[in-house]
């Protein structure tokens, strides 16, 4: 079987048991490891892997081939992407710092994004201006050496971003939290529709578990894909993103999914999708 997910450690950590044979009955995997705007192009394509880690942001135009499966993901709180600039300036505050500024972000088809174009419609009287797609990686140097007026950041630039001398101008899962009362649907996890997507669920569950009940075992393959990252900010990220709806997205994840592509849609962010048929269940 064919899957695609990124290197980062909670993904490495969730598929650690499936992909080296230790859940009993689950087939070998033929791994694809691929930061995640490689996975949303690889999801949208003819031809693209059984089973995928995709943004939610990208769900809605890939729905007729692969179905959403209820665990494995991102979601939670505490976890959203960071809105970081280099200075604060005098006399301005929150989001109208942001009014015709250069902003740098990761990929223009991620949760991340669309999360900072729901806050922006509120919290940016006129709007932001550039947008500039950049590597993950070069986003934070390009807010420090003023490049670009402000970045948008995922995963371990929650812990690193200090380093390199940014200021937090908004966390947007606090904000969405504060706003929904809901958790922050990131990354799901998808498969072809025409596959036995409980049984896929199950392996994907089981290799969680199995994550939990022998968190050593996976520590070396985590780190060998981390990145460079340290192994305690990989342990932090691990911690901050694999939780209970990891294992079950349940009434309580669908509802923060439901919202999130509602709200999405309204804005003309996404295409609308039947939210009904939206989980396997």
């Amino acid at each position: 079987m064919k899957i695609a997910f990124s290197p980062c450690p909670n993904d490495t950590f969730i598929f650690h048991a499936w992909v080296h044979g230790l859940i009993p009955g689950a087939p070998e995997l033929d791994v694809t490891y691929a930061d995640i705007d490689i996975t949303n192009s690889l999801a949208a394509g003819s031809h693209g892997p059984d089973v995928l880690k995709i943004s939610y942001a990208a769900l809605p135009w890939v729905l007729s081939e692969y179905a959403l499966l209820p665990c494995g993901g991102a979601l939670g709180r505490g976890c959203g992407p960071l809105v970081l600039m280099a200075t604060t300036e005098n006399g301005s505050k929150g989001g109208a710092m942001l009014a015709g500024r250069r902003v740098a972000v990761p990929s223009e088809r991620s949760t991340a994004y669309l999360l900072f174009r729901l806050w922006a419609a509120q919290q940016v009287p006129g709007g932001v201006g550039e947008i500039v797609v950049l590597p993950f990686h070069e986003i934070m140097p390009a807010v420090r050496d003023g490049v670009v007026d402000a970045g948008l950041v995922i995963h371990e630039a929650r812990f690193t971003y200090p380093v390199y001398g940014l200021t937090l101008l908004s966390d947007l899962g606090s904000w969405w939290e504060e706003d929904t009362n809901l958790p922050l649907p990131l990354g799901a996890i998808i498969a072809r529709r025409s596959l036995d997507l409980p049984a896929i669920a199950g392996w994907i569950r089981a290799s969680v578990k199995y994550a939990w009940a022998h968190p050593e075992a996976s520590r070396e393959y985590v780190l060998s894909h981390a990145q460079e990252m340290s192994p305690e900010v990989a342990q932090a990220h691990i911690a901050l993103y694999v939780n209970e709806f990891t294992v079950d997205l349940g009434e309580t994840g669908y509802q923060a999914v439901s919202t999130l592509l509602s709200r999405a849609s309204q804005e003309g962010l996404v295409p609308k999708v039947d939210l009904a048929a939206l989980l396997c269940r």
